[in-house]
């Protein structure tokens, strides 16, 4: 038997309830944003170095993937295979470093051979075919990358520049 007196404790019960709902709500809402995408999502793939013909330079070849939902700015490149690694630029036939370059959101930044690529300058030491070279990609809105790059023959040319 209901009585008069029961209603408003059902209503203060009901509300309760519901308010314990929002407030789960409210806390569930921040935490399915961690899982989202929130900046730059970076990988690397096909990562080469031909084997130096000097033991004073090596060039890098590689490919920056942003799987993220905002562009990153590669900014600085170092490893210990030689004192300076830097981006360069081929523009007209002329090679000249660049200060940073760009991988957009949902893109790729591809560092050939002709293009764009990695010159390491003032080598320690010259590697050989079947090593690897560590280097490490640095980032203006993103965590560094690490890189194993493996040595190649210096005429190696990967398989999807084949024709």
């Amino acid at each position: 038997m209901r009585t008069a007196a029961a209603r408003p404790a059902r209503r203060c019960a009901a509300r309760g309830r519901r308010l314990a709902l929002a407030a789960v709500a409210a806390l569930a809402l921040p935490l399915s944003a961690c899982g989202a995408q929130d900046g730059p999502d970076l990988s690397v793939e096909g990562a080469y170095m031909p084997q130096p013909v000097t033991d004073e330079l090596a060039a890098g070849f590689l490919t920056v993937v942003n799987d993220g939902d905002r562009a990153a700015e590669l900014t600085g490149v170092s490893s210990d295979l030689a004192a300076r690694v830097t981006v360069h630029e081929t523009v007209d036939g002329t090679m000249r470093p660049a200060a940073s370059v760009d991988v957009p959101a949902g893109g790729r930044l591809t560092l050939e051979s002709g293009g764009t690529h990695l010159m390491f300058e003032d080598l320690t030491r010259r590697p050989a075919k079947g090593e690897t070279v560590t280097v490490e990609l640095r980032f203006k809105d993103a965590d560094p990358v690490t890189v194993d790059m493996p040595v190649q023959s210096a005429t190696y040319t990967p398989s999807h520049h084949r024709h």
